[in-house]
């Protein structure tokens, strides 16, 4: 790629939290890769297990490693604590149970070294219950405008909310930061990255490697917490809606993606606060079913989920069930 000291110093910040099965992985596909002009941010947020300790024996092989150790916060406050330190002139955020190819920086560079301050690839998705892999994207590459990407990403075309598998310069996090104390932060805080960039190029190959985990905040039981998936939604949509009232469809899209996605877990729920708010939301998607229908951009998965519905609580929980485990495979 040419001389390490031509190219830009890349931040990689990874927050680690009791990940001691999964981390090394992370970071031996980190210090593999091509472009070697990068720092590895590795943010200890209080783990209990022994992922501190792995990490800091990466860190004395390789100079490019430096690891903190705080106290926990919770992953927003590990990026943003991550944020604070880089050197780099951009950043890359890595998930601390997941990996990425040889060349995922070197792939992510080379787009926005051509004038852009944010770039993006697609995800491969992995599955631990049967370590099968399921490759995203459909191998294009397109420029849009930051709005257009904000419209994709409401309808899950290609772009995603995620934090990982972006390139970003570091002045997009001059005034945002990760909401501290929030599930889904991601859903949070995207949307106000993509709307700083005039353009932003996208090239939809999988480069990083994302792992569902049987105990990871997707997976893991109903609890309240995981309502602050709605809570990040409305407030992304409102935000968005009041910028750009013609995407108001878009929006509610996802704001009825945001309730079926938690719906989805709180079939098998007990008590009587919880059981309420799974009849208000079902309520509301119910509400919104018409106009989300008609939408000739909603995704054919969620017209079915709203018809479904429509039918019935029961047998579109009887029909969810069956598509989840298809999925998993």
């Amino acid at each position: 790629m040419g001389r390490n000291d031509i190219l830009p110093l890349v931040s990689i910040i990874v927050p680690v939290y009791n990940v001691e099965k999964y981390i090394s992985r992370c970071i031996e596909s980190l210090i593999s890769q091509t472009y070697k002009n990068i720092e590895i941010i590795l943010v200890d947020d209080g783990t209990q297990d022994k992922s501190g300790e792995i990490c800091e024996k990466y860190a004395k092989k390789d100079k490019r490693i430096v690891v903190y150790h705080k106290e926990n916060g919770g992953l927003s406050d590990a990026r943003n604590y991550g944020i604070e330190k880089s050197n780099g002139e951009y950043l890359s955020f890595v998930d601390s149970d997941d990996y990425v190819d040889f060349d995922y920086i070197e792939f992510l560079y080379n787009l926005i070294k051509k004038g852009y301050k944010l770039s993006l690839c697609s995800l491969c998705i992995v599955y631990t219950s049967n370590n099968r892999i399921c490759k995203k994207g459909n191998g294009k590459e397109i420029i849009v405008s930051g709005k257009n990407c904000i419209k994709m990403m409401c309808y899950h075309d290609e772009i995603d909310t995620s934090a990982y598998a972006k390139l970003y310069h570091k002045s997009l996090f001059e005034n945002v930061k990760y909401p501290k104390g929030k599930l889904f932060e991601d859903i949070g805080t995207s949307y106000l990255l993509f709307d700083q960039c005039e353009k932003i190029i996208c090239s939809f190959v999988p480069k990083y490697y994302y792992v569902i985990r049987d105990n990871s905040i997707v997976t893991s039981k109903f609890s309240e917490k995981k309502l602050d998936f709605i809570e990040m939604t409305d407030q992304m949509a409102d935000y968005v809606q009041n910028k750009y009232p013609d995407l108001s469809k878009a929006t509610l899209r996802r704001r009825g993606y945001a309730r079926f996605s938690t719906l989805n877990q709180m079939f098998d729920i007990q008590g009587n606060r919880f059981i309420e708010i799974r009849k208000e939301i079902i309520q509301y998607l119910k509400k919104i079913a018409l106009p989300v229908l008609r939408d000739r951009y909603t995704p054919n998965r969620d017209k079915i989920a709203y018809v479904c519905l429509l039918m019935g609580f029961p047998i579109y929980k009887f029909i969810w069930k069956i598509y989840f485990k298809c999925q998993r495979g």
